[in-house]
């Protein structure tokens, strides 16, 4: 097995038994990252010098100390809506093209702290707002299962990399099922985290009140260590919860008895892909045969969600992408003649379409005569949303859906019918627009060999539970034993 194909955990192993170096693990994935980043063009920025020096200052610190810090050496990509101090961060926008970060966000700085690489900024759908990274000002991203297919988004470089072994793990952004989607077009694991227990301050901000970092791995056991890294109160962010830290590692045990799971039957009814159905019926099946109980259940709040998510989202988008005017931030046009002209040349020029248009619309939900109808309303849904996600966690430990209705479509097939990309989030923004923790799991293959995630949903805080679920069946479908992506052309 190459060095790029272990996970972070076997890495570590290597290192401890002296077995690999830092400089032998980053050469490594700077190796694979040029072999396949021309298929798959998942970077923005590879940062390979900088990770070189870094990986050899490391090696050198554990020969003169005889001892290493635990993620020291590991190598890992960023999402390009993080700011890295010194590092482009682009939010895969013109208009932040050339902007070089004076600071580093705290969960690039948790990261760094560790003694951790990074490889460089990952790819992304323009200030995260899309589902399948196409939306880049720079280049669309391909699915390394399928290289005509999408890998999702807006966290698709993020996914794509992890599959295709350019980088051991990285970090996302979820505000709508940005981590959870991708990771199951790619077929990685990737957990959306509880509202408020990852620091924003850093986070190039699209919906503030949805917005969360979370990590993108090979395997449930990378995750809940990433998770380890990356959680903690923030005195900078006034959303950070103020909790004692918690070991998630503890949580990775193989046993689900007397776990109760709700299976929602609207997440299995018109607009789910057969297979996907196949899919999440099989998992629970599995779950029952591994001891747990597993019962349909009623959820009917998918077409509310889908409409309060995009009122909300598009509302604080309109309201966070204010300050790119090319005067305060952002790209500013050569030619104007007065300062409206500044104003509105500098932001046709440098917001892509999708973009233009989640502004248009935010901007109208927040408008005069409007407000009261659209977003105020929204928020009142909103409530009513997390609400009958509590009553069923009354019931339930778990909710178990589809994490998309189907798996990875064509580079091409829904970029200009925004709709269309819009309904494809059905199964993942309930969970943001309730705070709650998610992840994507994969668990097996469509007939055309393109992966399969299933979404594990708890209460809020409650990631110890989705570890052990998550964990416990893993370690029976055997994911990555058995398929690996072939950079199909």
């Amino acid at each position: 097995m190459e060095i790029f194909e272990l996970t972070v955990h076997e890495l570590m192993d290597k290192l401890d038994k002296k077995e690999l170096t830092s400089e032998e693990i980053t050469k490594s994935y700077l190796s694979r990252i040029e072999e396949k980043e021309k298929d798959v063009q998942a970077f923005v920025t590879v940062t390979d010098k900088e990770a070189l020096e870094k990986a050899k200052a490391i090696d050198e610190k554990i020969r003169k100390e005889g001892k290493r810090d635990k993620l020291a050496g590991i190598p890992i990509g960023l999402k390009d809506n993080m700011c890295t101090k010194g590092v482009k961060t682009t939010c895969s926008s013109k208009m932040l093209e050339n902007f070089v970060s004076p600071y580093d966000g705290t969960v690039v700085k948790k990261v760094k702290d560790e003694g951790i690489i990074s490889l460089g900024k990952l790819n992304m759908d323009e200030f995260a707002m899309g589902g399948s990274t196409e939306y880049s000002y720079f280049h669309p991203t391909h699915n390394p299962w399928n290289l005509n297919k999408v890998p999702g988004g807006s966290s698709g470089g993020s996914a794509a990399a992890v599959a295709a072994d350019l980088v051991p793990w990285a970090l996302g952004s979820d505000t709508g099922g940005s981590i959870r989607q991708p990771s199951s077009l790619c077929g990685v694991v990737g957990l959306k985290p509880t509202y408020g227990l990852v620091s924003r301050y850093g986070l190039v901000a699209f919906a503030s009140s949805l917005d969360q970092i979370g990590p993108i791995t090979k395997d449930v056991e990378d995750n809940a260590i990433l998770l380890n890294v990356i959680t903690g109160h923030d005195p900078k962010d006034s959303t950070s919860m103020n909790m004692d830290k918690k070991d998630y590692t503890k949580s990775l045990v193989k046993d689900v008895k007397g776990l109760k799971i709700g299976m929602p039957k609207e997440f299995l009814g018109e607009g789910i892909n057969s297979e996907v159905k196949n899919a999440i019926l099989e998992t629970a099946k599995k779950y029952e045969k591994l001891g747990a109980t597993v019962e349909e259940c009623s959820l009917d709040i998918g077409n509310e969600a889908l409409a309060v998510y995009y009122i909300i989202a598009c509302a604080e988008a309109s309201s966070n992408l204010g300050r790119f005017d090319g005067i305060r931030y952002g790209y500013r046009a050569e030619k104007f003649d007065n300062l409206r002209e500044i104003y509105i040349n500098s932001r046709t020029e440098g917001f892509g379409a999708e973009v233009k248009r989640r502004i248009m619309l935010g901007t109208y939900v927040l408008s005069s005569g409007y407000y009261d109808a659209y977003y105020k309303k929204a928020q009142k849904v909103r409530t009513v949303i997390r609400n009958e996600y509590q009553k069923l966690f009354e019931k339930y430990d778990i909710i178990l859906t589809p994490t998309s209705p189907t798996v990875a479509f064509n580079i091409g097939e829904k970029s200009n019918n925004p709709l269309e990309m819009y309904l494809a989030d059905i199964c993942t923004v309930p969970v943001n627009i309730a705070g709650l923790p998610g992840m994507s799991l994969p668990v097996s293959v469509d007939k055309e060999g393109m992966p399969i995630g299933v979404q594990l949903i708890a209460k809020h805080f409650d990631e110890e539970t989705i570890y052990r679920a998550a964990y416990t069946l893993e370690q029976e479908v055997k994911f990555r034993d058995n398929y690996k992506p072939e950079f199909k052309k």
